[in-house]
């Protein structure tokens, strides 16, 4: 083989791994690069989330979807007002608890349960529900453990994608707060 055809070759070879570098970098038509290889499907508008916190060994975990606002009016319009809302997107928002908790009053036995919000214009009701492993739209109202009134805030600035976050006040209590378009709303809760 000639120096020239060897060359040419290894040239090619270059520009074949670069554009697969490119690619994985988030070039259009590629959306993400999960573990395991190039994704190639729509992408994920949705995407799984959690928020966690460790209390002398003992886990509060809350595992979510996170949708983005994209240029939609999200309370009052896509979620209207006077219903309950699955506390994100696709199924339905889980909460794991090592620890019996009071959640604002509510006392919350250790083990699985379901979020939902009931949403009004001035006040939320964070809801516990017992049901588990059901999608997003599938709320049985007789499962509730019991609903709790929210503290309600506003952010500096709209904020673009949904977020949940647990937050440590002390050793013993934290927060919940979840966060999206033009509204923050929070909980209290302490270990007992």
């Amino acid at each position: 083989m000639q120096r020239s055809s060897i060359l040419t070759l290894g040239i090619g070879f270059a520009l074949v791994v670069l554009q697969g570098v490119g690619l994985a970098q988030g070039v259009p038509g590629i959306i993400d690069e999960p573990p395991g290889g190039l994704r190639t499907g729509p992408p994920v508008l949705s995407p799984p989330a959690q928020t966690s916190i460790n209390f002398k060994g003992k886990k509060v975990i809350v595992k979510y979807s996170a949708p983005s606002r994209r240029k939609r009016v999200i309370f009052g319009g896509l979620e209207p007002y006077g219903k309950v809302w699955r506390a994100g997107a696709n199924d339905a928002t889980s909460i794991h608890t090592d620890a019996d908790l009071d959640l604002n009053g509510l006392s919350v036995p250790r083990g699985d349960y379901t979020l939902f919000v009931w949403l009004d214009p001035t006040q939320w009701l964070l809801i516990v529900n017992k049901q588990t492993g059901q999608t997003g739209l599938e709320y049985d109202a007789r499962q509730d453990l019991g609903r709790v009134p929210m503290e309600m805030s506003k952010p500096p600035k709209t904020i673009e994608r949904y977020r949940m976050d647990l937050k440590r006040l002390s050793d013993t209590e934290g927060q919940l707060e979840l966060a999206w378009e033009n509204t923050v709303a929070s909980v209290r809760f302490h270990l007992k």
